[in-house]
C-alpha cells in the first residue's frame, strides 16, 4: 500500500532541511571546536521525506563525521590500515603532529611532504 510522501533533496549543509532530525554530536576527547561545515552534526540529509522522516545522509568530510575538529597543536588522527601481528589487516587511527598537516581539508589525508 503506497503511503504519502514529500521528498526533499538537499544540495549541502546550507539547504533548509539538511539538519532535520540530525542530532548534534557530543564533544569526544579533546577536539576543540564544532566543525564549521556541519556545525557539530557530523552529517547532513541528502534526501529526506518530510512525512515519514526517512532520509539518506552524507558524512561531513572536514570532521570525518565527528562534528568537532582540532584547532590547536594536538595531533590529528587519520583512519589507517595496519597489519596485525597475525598478518591480518585492521583499522587503526594514526596520529600525526599538527605541524605536518596542510591547511587543506584534513579528511583528504593532506600530509605535507617531508
Amino acid at each position: 500500500m503506497p503511503h504519502a510522501s514529500d521528498i526533499v533533496t538537499c544540495d549541502g549543509p546550507d539547504s533548509p532541511h539538511a539538519f532535520d532530525i540530525v542530532p548534534l554530536k557530543p564533544r569526544n576527547g579533546s577536539l576543540d571546536a564544532q566543525c564549521p561545515v556541519c556545525r557539530g552534526h557530523g552529517e547532513w540529509n541528502v534526501e529526506i521525506d518530510l512525512v515519514s522522516f526517512r532520509c539518506k545522509r552524507m558524512i561531513c568530510d572536514p570532521c570525518l563525521g565527528a562534528g568537532w575538529i582540532e584547532t590547536g597543536s594536538d595531533p590529528v588522527g587519520f583512519p589507517d590500515i595496519e597489519m596485525s601481528p597475525d598478518g591480518h589487516p585492521h583499522w587503526v587511527v594514526a596520529y600525526v603532529p599538527r605541524k605536518d598537516v596542510g591547511e587543506k581539508n584534513v579528511s583528504d589525508g593532506n600530509l605535507l611532504a617531508p
